[in-house]
């Protein structure tokens, strides 16, 4: 892979990721900021703090496999 595919690879990947932390923002304050989640709010938040803990988990995971797959086979 040359240079030029990872950089266009990587700006994909970031607007991508702009992209749904848009989306998600959109759904955050016209669900819970304009109106009253009522009594979804207990169990949005558990879900959030579960989705934080994976996401974060995996991250920590990620940073760490760059050394693990300095490898031949990889």
């Amino acid at each position: 892979m040359n240079e030029r595919t990872r950089t266009v690879t990587a700006f994909a990947g970031v607007l991508t990721v702009v992209g749904l932390v848009l989306i998600g923002s959109y759904g955050a304050v016209d669900g819970y900021l304009l109106e009253s989640p009522g009594e979804l709010f207990a169990p949005s938040v558990g879900a959030l703090a579960v989705v934080l803990l994976v996401v974060g988990g995996l991250t920590v995971l990620g940073t760490q496999a760059g050394r693990q797959l300095e490898t031949s086979y990889w």
